[in-house]
């Protein structure tokens, strides 16, 4: 895919490739140095005679007394054609071979007042199957889910989304908000999984440099906008309760991922490895309010 042909150069895939297995490592040290937990890595690899050929690595935090699920994994995989999740919007690549990898996490804190917290970064490219140069594209973003929110949170995360689109125009942050908001709508609930943040995908218009730049920005923005909330959040006492509320608002967080989240049918439609495509599942939910 180095040949690749772009709006200003081809893309190097090797060094998206080292970028994201970077961002992985970065975000698991540090969030595993705030926790005193230990990282365990595992490596994968699709077995010949596979579907979806390609490898990985899943890290999980274990052993922490801040988080209840701590996973982010990196995948770059490729496949003999498109799954309907990632065509919906490019119906003219129907059945085109792909190439994909990514990075992505979710969090899901112990402490009901830390919130649970999501970010994804990817590449995708495709042939076109009746001949053609190559399609390239990027997507990512994160969104922050309280369980009791706070303002100042909710601030802090949405101006660290905002500061890392600024580069690239002002007009990226209102429209990544606003898809963000629509993205992570639970419609048949009818309500917001969380206080949102920024998301963006099939995304080439900046030329395949700059929009690898703005994807790198996003996921280098991550720690900045979560660890600060994390350090105020982590030591706030609480209770029965509290926990009782967490576990069923958790229960919406399950619904979104299995009935409308993109990433989740992508991986599965296209025979990805399932317990990589479901480490954002948390540990512990409920369905049910008692409260």
């Amino acid at each position: 895919m180095s040949g690749m042909n772009s709006l200003d150069k081809p893309l190097d895939i090797g060094a998206v490739r080292s970028f994201l297995l970077g961002l992985q490592a970065r975000i698991m040290d540090a969030v595993a140095a705030l926790d005193g937990g230990s990282v365990v890595t595992d490596p994968w690899e699709k077995e010949p005679g596979e579907r979806l050929q390609g490898n990985g690595i899943t890290k999980i935090l274990e052993q922490g007394a801040l988080f209840e699920r701590a996973g982010c994994g990196f995948s770059h995989v490729r496949g003999p054609q498109l799954p309907p999740s990632a065509t919906q919007h490019r119906p003219e690549l129907a059945g085109a071979p792909f190439e994909a990898m990514g990075v992505s996490l979710v969090f899901h804190p112990r402490n009901p007042y830390v919130p649970t917290v999501h970010m994804n970064v990817r590449m995708l490219a495709a042939t076109p199957v009746g001949g053609g140069e190559p399609v390239c594209w990027f997507g990512g973003g994160m969104d922050l889910t309280p369980y009791y929110g706070f303002e100042e949170d909710a601030v802090h995360f949405h101006q660290t989304c905002k500061d890392a689109l600024a580069p690239f125009g002002e007009d990226k942050y209102p429209r990544f908000k606003q898809w963000c908001d629509e993205y992570f709508y639970l419609k048949h609930r009818q309500e917001q999984r969380g206080v949102g943040g920024v998301f963006f995908d099939d995304f080439q218009e900046l030329g395949l440099s700059q929009s690898f730049a703005m994807m790198q920005s996003v996921g280098d923005a991550f720690l900045k906008a979560y660890l600060p909330i994390v350090e105020r959040r982590q030591h706030t006492p609480y209770g029965e309760r509290e926990r009782e509320f967490q576990l069923y608002r958790r229960g919406r967080y399950v619904e979104f991922n299995l009935v409308w989240d993109r990433g989740t049918h992508f991986g599965l439609q296209s025979g990805g490895r399932t317990e990589s495509i479901l480490l954002s599942m948390p540990p512990l939910a409920s369905f049910t309010n008692s409260l």
